[in-house]
């Protein structure tokens, strides 16, 4: 767990790997909790309305929201490379990530790929623990 959370921030860059699906959803439960943490200790949430089509509003820019805000665009480079790595050990382009465009199916068809084990043959050959 510990591991795959190390590799998930130390390739936020890398798109030309895999990604196991430990090295994928360890990362993505430990951000949620320190994003939930975070907006729990510091209050985060009396300054941003968080909107229920999944959009954040900044009604009061101080350094809570600024923390908040580069914390959360880190993460969102990170997760988009490492769901391109996951895809990548399922055998599929990571163009597949552009199935978010299409309302509540495409979420849903990503998100079953995502769940799915790796395949043993795919033209990515490298994980990203060999980086």
């Amino acid at each position: 767990m510990i591991n795959a959370y190390k590799e998930y921030w130390s390739n936020m860059t890398l798109m030309n790997a895999t990604a196991t699906r430990a090295q994928y959803w360890w990362p993505q439960l430990i951000n949620y909790l320190v994003l939930v943490l975070y907006s729990v200790l510091t209050r985060a949430y009396r300054y941003i309305d968080f909107m229920s089509d999944g959009t954040n509003i900044v009604k009061e820019w101080n350094l809570v929201t600024v923390v908040f805000t580069a914390l959360t665009l880190f993460i969102w480079l990170a997760n988009f490379t490492v769901r391109a790595r996951r895809l990548h050990d399922r055998n599929h382009s990571n163009w597949w990530i552009l199935f978010y465009l299409i309302p509540i199916v495409g979420s849903i068809v990503l998100f079953v790929t995502l769940l799915l084990p790796s395949k043993q043959e795919t033209q990515w050959v490298n994980n990203q623990s060999k980086y």
